[in-house]
């Protein structure tokens, strides 16, 4: 007889292989007939349930997704949706972030024309159209990663509501006096000519040339040495940008440094240095033969001395500054001071302007696109700054003014977008008054939960410490500075009347109202400038830094939302931001700086931060060093599920690696878990959960013992989803698929599960564990593998009385009764032995004592409390071990000299080829095989089986 026959064989349609570049579009297609998005909101909408509110930081719309998108929103897309499933109201609405300089600059790449031809309005309408095309195909490849959320009622700032809104902010902000406009130096990128903020800007090395110039002694004040004559006197200045000593002013001093003069005794001079640096400045330009000479001083005394500009024709008096940014870094403590070029000297400039002690013209002879202009002088002018680096020094060598040079490498800034060094310019820009809401801000920073906590300084120390927010830009593509120019007086008119005008004019037609109509149909009616009473008016040119766009999204989509958002997207502070680490100077930055100014609070309750994406060996991904792995060739080869695995299993709160390699071994772990539950389901083809489940009680001790580990998986798996460690949850759940489930419990079982008659209270016992833990795991991982969580609740048995998707259901309920301590000691003990026992049948077999265990009959050694544990287990130990017959011997000196022992020596196992015939049906072998005379060359209980079922 074929006994095979009579054995139950896993059963299932779900297959071994994923095939999930083919089958997942399948459930994207699911989700989007069947409205699941929507279908989650109103299920908990009807409960009564407890919003929460994920804001999506908008990518930019210009150019296809890369691994960090894929990061970002499959690490957002797991929290929303366990979020649902933990019985939140969790909605999702993502964002694009679509204004801007790239999108304006890749526009006029791409068509090839000057912006100076193009109307402002035509410019704005193909920038709109690129932005709406790569919206378009970021939001389908978000969607294939399996991310669900409001995609047909998406925001763009681009949208005439969100325009409003950031009108709105601005207004407000205005209104308590925190916008102003002024000259002030600021980053400028003289390739894309405009203003750039602090956010905006990243550092990489650059040679500079490092040069000491002489700057000629005018008035000092009678500190100079005695009996010296004036011309040999000069303060020397330090400087990586020669470009700028046009622009030269003053010379800033630290009031409470020593200052000193140094003879230099082969030319004759002296020079005022401080008396610290003066060594190192000295050896720098190769001046070995020098003294101090008369007194030491402060920078104090020094205040409103006068030098000449090192340029003769200059004829440009230079006077000394007190400056508490001078330090001891570098340099000789003597620092060249040029408020056109920087922000410190810009500050220490106003400071004695604004007490009466100056009153001068500040020079920035530098043009829009870094180019020198007339008042520069003749020599420089045309040259870009760069160029202009040689001949300025060869003009202070010519002139007997250059005291030493050398090159140096150093961070320097340069502009993130374009990539190019930045320069300081002083130019009239609008500004946010950071210092007038900082403390609030440090306030709303210290109330906000940071993941990791680190998030909080980093935060924290960059609104402590920074300069005021330029918030202009002088580009097109954007939405505009809500303000109005006097053609009467001059003055700028900002008010709430004309703010609100704007607003409603803006939300009706976009901003390109702005640049469609002239003024006075922007203004109110019969509109009155409040200085002088004029009726004329003209409309500010620049835009909004795009910070201030992205910056204000929690106005138009959290706070007062379109309609179609406000009953399940309006949630102001929002329960989270999610973002990488950069944007603790980007999104993070500007959405607390906005919020606070003008609600006082943050917009968020939380913020959770993810590294950046690297090579396998650590290195920045770049197509240049080919080195770059894209979502889309992962998900074309692997599937989204891989993807989204990988991505649970890092510690994504730092930097992560990705390589080809990487994803292959991901893609084996995959396959492991898949065919964890594709085993569960094949063994549950005929088992009815509600009539042939087995009471709790009255199961197998080795079915309880698996529902306690998935207790206490199912617990870890939660916890880590509250915390947002993923990582915990993928090492829960690969531990518990590789080694409880296969290597034990699974592998223990199939005897009884193929065996046994299919009513049996012993198979009954064990697929009511089974049914449980199927259940229960596909919801734990739903939310991270979501296509194959999705595949394996459609085959599950009683289909029509579940939810029709995975992701509309609960997260399995904490089940006590399951935390059985006793059990689990017991059981520690049981399995410690059985890993002894598996060891040493490997060695057995790799040494080919034996083939399969079932051929092997061991005796294991023990005493004490491992006799103990193993004597309570001695009927089932064959059937535990996986091994045909297993002997216990209380005497450890009785094992044969081959015994493999624990590693503490504390058990020995000796193993035997078993000589008893083997059972054709269960494969054991057995004394009892053949005692049925109905039924030969199986054993006792296969007789039993057989008899039973009619056979």
């Amino acid at each position: 007889m074929d006994y095979s026959k009579t054995l139950r064989l896993p059963q299932t349609e779900f297959p071994m292989r994923g095939n999930l570049p083919q089958k997942e579009p399948q459930f994207v297609e699911l989700w989007q007939d069947k409205d699941l998005y929507n279908k989650r909101i109103e299920k908990r909408k009807k409960e009564g349930a407890p919003r929460f509110v994920l804001h999506d930081g908008p990518p930019y719309a210009n150019g296809k997704i890369h691994i960090g998108h894929a990061l970002n929103k499959t690490l957002k897309d797991i929290i929303v949706r366990y979020k649902y499933m933990a019985g939140y109201m969790a909605n999702y609405i993502p964002g694009w972030d679509t204004h801007g300089l790239p999108i304006e600059y890749a526009v006029l790449k791409d068509s090839g024309e000057d912006r100076a031809n193009m109307s402002v309005l035509e410019l704005r309408r193909k920038c709109l159209e690129y932005a709406k095309k790569w919206i378009e195909i970021q939001k389908t490849d978000f969607i294939r990663m399996g991310v669900i959320g409001d995609f047909d009622n998406r925001y763009v700032t681009f949208d005439p509501h969100l325009e409003a809104k950031e009108i709105e902010v601005f207004g407000e902000m205005a209104r308590k006096g925190y916008i102003y406009k002024g000259k002030k130096a600021v980053y400028w990128c003289s390739h894309c000519e405009t203003a750039l903020a602090e956010a905006e800007i990243e550092y990489k090395d650059r040679k500079s040339p490092s040069i000491y110039v002489k700057f000629p002694a005018k008035n000092i004040k009678g500190l100079g040495p005695e009996g010296v004559d004036q011309s040999k006197l000069f303060a020397v200045i330090w400087t990586t940008t020669p470009w700028t000593i046009p622009a030269n002013q003053y010379i800033s001093v630290n009031p409470k440094f020593t200052y000193v003069w140094v003879h230099n005794l082969d030319a004759d001079e002296y020079y005022l240095m401080n008396k610290e640096l003066a060594p190192a400045a000295l050896a720098d330009c190769k001046i070995e033969n020098y003294e101090f000479a008369g007194r030491e001083m402060t920078g104090a005394e020094w205040e409103l001395a006068e030098f000449m500009h090192p340029w003769a024709s200059y004829n440009r008096t230079v006077y000394v500054l007190e400056g508490n940014h001078v330090t001891l870094d570098a340099g000789t403590g003597c620092v060249h001071t040029a408020p056109g070029h920087g922000v410190d000297d810009f500050e220490v400039y106003k400071k004695y302007e604004n007490e009466g002690k100056l009153k001068q013209e500040v020079i920035c002879p530098v043009d829009n696109k870094g180019r020198m202009t007339a008042e520069a002088g003749s020599f420089l002018e045309g040259k870009t700054v760069w160029e202009a680096e040689g001949p300025s020094i060869s003009a202070l060598a010519h002139e007997g003014m250059l005291l030493g040079k050398k090159s140096l490498h150093h961070q320097y800034a340069h502009c993130w977008r374009c990539k190019n060094p930045v320069i300081y310019r002083a130019t009239e820009q609008w500004f946010a008054s950071i210092n007038d809401f900082r403390e609030d801000a440090l306030k709303a920073v210290d109330e906000t939960r940071f993941i990791p906590s680190w998030g909080h300084d980093r935060l924290y120390n960059m609104i402590r410490d920074r300069q005021d927010w330029c918030i202009s830009r002088q580009r097109s593509w954007g939405v505009p500075i809500p303000a109005f120019y006097c053609d009467g007086c001059g003055n700028y008119v900002i008010t709430p009347e004309t703010i609100e005008s704007v607003k409603e004019i803006v939300e009706k037609e976009g901003t390109d109202a702005w640049w469609a109509h002239p003024a006075e149909e922007l203004l109110p009616k019969d509109f009155k400038c409040p200085h002088c009473g004029g009726s004329r008016f003209h409309q500010e040119k620049d835009i909004m830094d795009v910070w201030f766009d992205s910056g204000s999204t929690w106005n138009g989509v959290l706070k007062d939302p379109h309609p179609v958002w406000k009953e399940t997207g309006a949630a102001y502070p929002c329960d989270l931001y999610l973002e990488g680490s950069d944007q603790h100077r980007g999104w993070f930055h500007s959405s607390l700086l906005t919020s606070v100014a003008v609600n006082g609070c943050a917009p968020y309750k939380a913020v959770l931060t993810h590294g950046f994406t690297m090579d396998g060996e650590g290195r920045k991904m770049s197509k240049s060093v080919g080195n770059v792995v894209a979502p889309q060739d992962i998900i074309d080869k692997y599937g989204a599920d891989v993807m989204r695995l990988w991505i649970s299993s890092v510690d994504y709160q730092g930097d992560v690696r990705l390589s080809d390699k990487i994803v292959k071994s991901m893609s084996d772990v995959y396959r492991k878990i898949r065919n964890t539950f594709r085993y569960l389901l094949g063994n549950l083809y005929d088992f009815d959960p509600k009539t042939d489940s087995v009471a709790y009680g009255d199961m197998e001790e080795l079915d309880r013992w698996a529902l306690l580990r998935l207790e206490q998986v199912k617990r870890t798996v939660l916890k880590a989803y509250e915390d947002y460690e993923f990582h915990v949850m993928y090492h829960a759940v690969h531990n518990f698929c590789t080694v409880d489930l296969s290597s034990i419990y699974l592998d223990i079982l199939k005897d009884r599960l193929y065996t046994e008659k299919d009513d049996s209270l012993l198979r009954r016992s064990a697929q009511t564990a089974m049914y449980e833990i199927l259940t229960s795991l596909v919801r734990l991982v739903a939310p991270v593998i979501c296509f194959t969580a999705e595949e394996v609740w459609q085959a599950l048995p009683n289909r029509e009385e579940r939810e029709w998707s995975v992701h509309m259901a609960d997260m399995p309920a904490e089940n006590d009764r399951y935390m059985d301590k006793v059990l689990e000691e017991k059981w520690k003990k049981r399995l410690a032995l059985r890993s002894v026992v598996t060891k040493a049948l490997e060695e057995a077999r790799q040494a080919k004592v034996i083939g399969h265990p079932l051929d092997a009959e061991i005796t294991i050694y023990a005493d004490g409390e491992h006799l103990e544990t193993l004597k309570a287990m001695e009927k089932e130990l064959a059937d535990f071990c996986l091994v045909s017959q297993a002997k216990i011997s209380g005497d450890l000196s009785a094992a044969p000299e081959n015994a493999f022992a624990s590693e503490d020596g504390t058990v020995k196992v000796s193993i035997a080829v078993c000589t008893l015939e083997k059972c054709e049906r269960c494969w054991k072998r057995t004394p009892d095989v053949n005692s049925d005379p109905k039924h030969e060359h199986v054993c006792a209980r296969c007789a039993k089986v057989l008899t039973e079922m009619g056979e």
